[in-house]
């Protein structure tokens, strides 16, 4: 690819060299901030940020709690670009800047920012994309919980790209970008295949055991079906006890001990070996939710039902651990189900169809103790636990490493992705 004639300084330092014939300008000269509230709730599509992307929240109804809140909310148009700029002192991960692409409203929490005229307002989401890439916003945050705001935000500089040149990068982009994500999308298949792949497996083994040949009897739950005739079937509640994690202020989080999150558990079929996340929390604290060998986290609340209900099984005991309240902790009675089994018991796809059927949806999804309590639990003889769950480690962990070298290449395409678009928009590399 071709390059410019000539270059200059542009004087900051994520940028570097640009084209001579740019010029560098603070942020306020290309956007002004978006700040009509929707105190007249004239907008209710309610919109969210989801991996770099601005979308539609899940239609869950409107009742009047949702009304006080979007009422504060602020109306956004096609083209306008949204900033996250909350928690910049310990979120490095999340895609910060997302393109309005139908109106509607979103959290005030958030920066809004309308394009002045004679720009093109996908070159700059291009821009500021690459400034997110770079972890550049989490330089400009202040407060305790480095919070960035329009405020700070439109002194800092930009360059100021001829429009002729910003629309035929938003071009070549556009083309570029679209090949790269054709190929994530082929990698992402193959993970969903084998995702898939494993619930199958996983399903079988925890519902009909490993041998063929064992008699069956129904278990008189049509999410279930048929299941080996010497089986126990219990219901979850009569096997433990149940209860819900530590909720507490902002200022409770970020230094302490371990701290077992939503994410810890959403993510994980059990428990990492690390736990990153630290909260502050008190002896009585760590002996009220503590986190044991055998502990069986479930996910307790999201804005829909897809996400609730989901395990991790704590397979070493963490010392001076507690867990976030949107967890609930099943301990069962010792020795009556062996946690390696667990592992694989309570992530099976088919407990899906129990808490899809029993939820209470309303404006967020939310499982109870008692709901939970009444899952039902197919116990084998402590020796086919075993067995079960020795032959699913062998054949997930198969699937698992298929999985990271699709994830690996993802990666990689992702971050070829940040290269293009930054060489680009900053002038190291020439489309036009």
């Amino acid at each position: 690819m071709a390059t410019y004639e000539s270059y200059k300084d542009s004087g900051v330092k994520w940028i570097g060299q640009i084209p001579s014939h740019w010029e560098v300008k603070k942020l306020r000269a290309f956007f002004s901030e978006v700040c009509d509230v929707n105190s007249a709730l004239k907008v209710r599509n309610q919109l969210q940020f989801k991996y770099g992307t601005i979308v539609p929240k899940p239609d869950s109804g409107i009742d009047e709690t949702v009304l006080k809140t979007i009422s504060k909310y602020t109306v956004v148009y096609p083209g306008d670009i949204i900033i996250n700029g909350l928690n910049l002192n310990y979120d490095f991960i999340s895609f910060r800047v997302g393109k309005v692409n139908e109106s509607g409203v979103i959290t005030s929490a958030y920066i809004a920012m309308r394009p002045n005229s004679g720009l093109s307002p996908k070159f700059y989401e291009y821009m500021l994309k690459a400034m997110d890439a770079k972890k550049v916003f989490h330089g400009f945050g202040t407060g305790i919980r480095s919070t960035l705001s329009f405020k700070e935000l439109k002194h800092k500089l930009l360059p100021l790209v001829p429009l002729e040149e910003q629309e035929a990068i938003v071009a070549y982009l556009d083309k570029v970008m679209a090949e790269i994500d054709r190929a994530i999308e082929a990698q992402q298949k193959m993970i969903d295949a084998l995702n898939e792949r494993k619930q199958i497996i996983i399903t079988r083994a925890v519902t009909r055991g490993l041998n063929p040949d064992a008699p069956l009897r129904d278990s008189g739950i049509d999410w279930l079906g048929q299941i080996p005739e010497h089986w126990k079937v219990m219901k979850l509640g009569s096997l433990g006890v149940t209860s819900n994690g530590i909720s507490n202020d902002a200022s409770y989080f970020g230094e302490g001990y371990p701290f077992v999150s939503y994410s810890d558990v959403y993510k994980n079929f059990s428990l990492p070996n690390e736990i990153r996340q630290l909260a502050k929390s008190s002896e009585r604290d760590q002996m009220f939710f503590s986190v044991k060998r055998g502990d069986v986290f479930f996910t307790r609340t999201s804005e829909t039902v897809d996400e609730i209900g989901f395990s991790s099984v704590c397979l070493k005991t963490i010392p001076q651990a507690v867990f976030a309240g949107f967890l609930i902790r099943f301990r069962p009675i010792e020795n009556i189900i062996v946690p390696e089994f667990s592992k694989f018991y309570f992530r099976a796809s088919c407990h899906r169809n129990y808490f899809v059927k029993e939820m209470n949806l309303v404006t967020r999804a939310s499982l109870s103790q008692q709901l939970l309590k009444g899952l039902t639990v197919l116990l084998p003889p402590k020796s086919e636990q075993i067995s079960i769950s020795d032959y699913l480690n062998f054949k997930i962990t198969s699937l698992d490493n298929y999985i990271e070298t699709c994830k690996k290449m993802i990666s990689l395409l992702q971050e070829r992705k940040q290269v293009i678009i930054n060489e680009v928009v900053t002038g190291k590399k020439k489309v036009i």
